[in-house]
């Protein structure tokens, strides 16, 4: 995409990835040529001058939720997810590496001879210097999901927006793999988002976004440079605020 010429609508952004946006065409693991597609994205927009922080989810190596569910106790569950997602993003962090884009993994869970623990006005640092943010662990605290860690360090981290990759073009009333007549939002609310039940996060992102005017984009990550046409202001995905 030729972003010559043109200017940011948002000046800094936290993306939030699940971990099977990494999967690629797989159906467990990393898939390197995803991986990189998206790093490259990420660079345009860092080349560009936005600030940018991440979090990924740990789904495509381990879910804890689901342990928890065959018996495992949920706490040792949610502490093994909160690795997952680490490991993920130290893999997005090599790759940005590669393309010569300054990056900092930064985890909720102490683990110094890998990253550095998440330090709110460190993090904030970095952004100001260029860096890309990786924000892993999720909140460092079991029986949250990946979505409230998002939520939260979109809020901690002072970001004009949040956009959040899925595998859907946006938000639909119903699912529209299963449903045809599934009518796609372009805009919501987010007091829309919890009356209607549509499963965009969990609850307590909802609100948190809500609470803190949070804008929330939700956009197709496997189309190609869909990151930047949203940063960049068109038309992408559905758009959520207040």
């Amino acid at each position: 995409m030729n972003i010559e010429g043109k200017t940011p609508k948002y000046h800094r952004i936290l993306l939030k990835m699940s971990g099977e946006a990494l999967m690629g065409e797989q159906s467990f693991g990393l898939d390197a040529t995803t991986i990189n597609r998206i790093a490259a994205e990420i660079g345009v927009l860092n080349r560009a001058g936005v600030e940018v922080a991440i979090v990924i989810g740990g789904g495509n190596l381990f879910r804890g939720a689901q342990l928890a569910a065959l018996g495992m106790e949920r706490v040792a569950a949610d502490h093994m997810g909160m690795l997952a997602t680490l490991m993920n993003a130290l893999a997005v962090q090599d790759a940005l590496e590669q393309l010569q884009i300054p990056a900092r993994v930064m985890s909720a869970l102490r683990v110094d001879e890998v990253c550095e623990p998440f330090i709110r006005r460190r993090a904030i640092r970095h952004l100001e210097k260029g860096r890309v943010v990786i924000c892993a662990a999720g909140t460092g605290n079991p029986f949250f999901t990946t979505d409230s860690a998002a939520s939260l360090r979109a809020i901690e981290l002072e970001v004009d927006a949040m956009l959040k990759a899925t595998k859907v073009d946006g938000i639909y009333s119903k699912d529209p793999k299963k449903y045809p007549d599934a009518e796609k939002y372009d805009t919501l609310t987010y007091q829309q988002a919890l009356i209607e039940n549509l499963q965009v996060m969990d609850a307590t992102s909802i609100v948190m976004c809500r609470d803190n005017k949070m804008p929330l984009i939700v956009f197709d990550l496997t189309k190609h440079d869909e990151i930047i046409r949203a940063v960049f202001g068109e038309a992408v995905g559905t758009v959520i605020d207040s």
